[in-house]
């Protein structure tokens, strides 16, 4: 029986303000949606949130963790492929936004902190104009199509 709901107070739920102010929605996936991080310190950097609220993965059916997993894995196959990352980082914490949803971060062998941990909440953000986020977002949605 599955676990996911609806849960007050969660900005992955509400898509309230507060998530707006962070990440773009790009897509709605099988089992998640695919969000494109405001914060581009590494570009393409993406979030993929379950649709509906779970605080862990083992609260997941079987079949829900495996749905979950395979959308992480086809937009870190985009990360590496259509953004030419070196490296994708994964991080799933839930500290703060008890939401499951991973980051997917690509790493570059040019970036400074190439061999070390991606930094989640950098102190100097790189943020981007609209511009640059309707092209990163058509991006993704052209490397989506593509695998369809």
């Amino acid at each position: 029986m599955s676990n996911i709901h609806f849960e007050e107070n969660c900005f992955y739920c509400e898509h309230n303000e507060i998530q707006k102010d962070k990440m773009s929605e790009v897509r709605k996936l099988d089992i998640s949606t695919l969000y494109l991080n405001h914060d581009q310190t590494h570009r393409g950097r993406a979030i993929v949130a379950l649709n509906g609220h779970v605080n862990e993965i083992f609260e997941l059916t079987e079949t829900e963790r495996k749905r979950f997993f395979d959308d992480v894995s086809i937009v870190a196959s985009i990360l590496k492929n259509t953004f030419l990352a070196d490296k994708v980082n994964y991080g799933i914490y839930g500290d703060m936004v008890s939401h499951l949803h991973v980051h997917l971060v690509p790493k570059y062998k040019d970036d400074i902190d190439f061999g070390d941990a991606f930094i989640n909440n950098p102190k100097d953000l790189i943020p981007i104009n609209e511009m640059q986020r309707a092209k990163l977002i058509e991006n993704f949605n052209d490397a989506l199509e593509k695998i369809k």
